[in-house]
């Protein structure tokens, strides 16, 4: 008897293009996504079962072009795939789809609120949908909506707990490579914003200056404390 796997006929992540092409509208739908990922690989430097994609392609159907976020978390999968990256992400090989998908609109407004929201919610049965909107003035610039029951609905809250994923998501005022504006964060369960690796890099070299000026400042008060004891007629050395 033939043993037929369907999945054996279906295309590979090395076949598969691995980018639609289409060039980003604005850098912040490369810079904000990247923000996210280089503090989750701090946050979860000893995990190995997570990955985060930045304009990398998710092939949800075999007959149909991949879908590609502007960023999205995968959890319970394996971060590299025998010890390599991945080309894209391809459902019917990580028999798992991504967790939450962050989207950062463009002024052209590509679907974030219509086409793609339903498209997460009912191709792919993502968790969470998160859209930023810099650009809004009337409507808050983030939004981030659960899925129940096939529909998204809209969570609130500054800082927005995500309890299958044990982290927060929300925007406030930062820096991150010198750039000084709004950008979206971690946050822990206490609503406490996660540093980013830049703001961890600047903490350890602040601590070690302030320890450096403390020494300084130790070895003069000593210096001193002993300058005043041979005025008055001791020698700080042969004094036990």
């Amino acid at each position: 008897m033939l043993n037929y796997n369907p999945l054996h006929c279906l295309p590979s992540s090395e076949e598969l293009p691995d980018s639609d092409d289409t060039p980003v509208d604005n850098e912040l739908q490369d810079l904000i996504p990247s923000l996210l990922k280089s503090t989750l690989s701090l946050v979860w430097a000893e995990r190995w079962n997570w990955y985060f994609g930045v304009n990398m392609g998710i092939y949800y159907d075999p007959k149909k072009p991949a879908i590609v976020p502007d960023g999205f978390l995968s959890i319970e999968v394996n971060r590299f795939i025998d010890g390599d990256l991945r080309l894209s992400y391809v459902l019917w090989e990580e028999k798992k789809p991504p967790v939450l998908v962050v989207e950062v609109a463009s002024p052209k407004h590509l679907g974030e609120y219509s086409s793609k929201k339903e498209l997460y919610a009912k191709e792919l049965g993502i968790l969470y949908y998160v859209v930023y909107n810099p650009f809004r003035r009337k409507k808050p610039p983030l939004e981030v909506y659960r899925l129940e029951d096939g529909e998204y609905i809209l969570m609130s809250g500054d800082s927005i707990w995500l309890p299958e994923i044990g982290l927060g998501i929300g925007r406030e005022r930062g820096v991150y490579q010198g750039i000084a504006r709004e950008w979206l964060y971690w946050y822990d369960e206490k609503g406490e914003r996660l540093l980013t690796p830049e703001e961890r890099l600047l903490e350890a070299e602040q601590r070690a200056n302030l320890e450096e000026y403390r020494r300084l400042d130790a070895e003069k008060q000593v210096q001193i404390l002993a300058e005043r004891l041979k005025s008055l007629g001791f020698e700080p050395e042969t004094m036990v």
